[in-house]
């Protein structure tokens, strides 16, 4: 759950980020390169470097968190619709959003450097770990 000071911390951290607009391409192709298994759901994509379709959903990843951001107070009302498509249409193995976030973490780091201080890496991780769960309801 994340506390008052966590999701300031993540508006911050969240303000910081999108300055860096291909954050989410940038946190794709290190999942595609780092998680090569994660590239099957993704067959019709060309998945090389600076590539527009994964530009393009990296921009879809950062719509859906920048909504999650904005609705701290309700995660499973914001992003039930995004639920739905991966549980139910796309069927994407839940561990692929944890790792994910993961690579998000990395991309998060290089672009902000000192702004990435420990305490607001863990409220962003608290948060990626609530979207990871929330995107993950479904399944069960």
């Amino acid at each position: 759950m994340l506390t008052d000071s966590d999701k300031k911390l993540v508006l911050q951290v969240w303000e910081k980020a999108i300055r860096h607009p291909d954050c989410g391409a940038e946190a794709l192709e290190r999942l595609f390169t780092t998680y090569p298994q994660t590239k099957t759901y993704f067959p019709h994509f060309d998945l090389h470097h600076g590539s527009d379709q994964v530009r393009n959903h990296g921009k879809k990843v950062l719509a859906a968190l920048g909504n999650a951001v904005k609705s701290l107070g309700n995660l499973s009302q914001a992003l039930s619709d995004l639920s739905d498509l991966h549980a139910y249409n796309l069927r994407v193995d839940p561990v692929n959003l944890q790792l994910l976030a993961q690579c998000f973490h990395v991309v998060l780091a290089t672009h902000l450097g000192n702004d990435y201080t420990p305490e607001a890496h863990a409220a962003f991780d608290k948060f990626l770990s609530a979207v990871c769960t929330v995107l993950a309801e479904k399944y069960r």
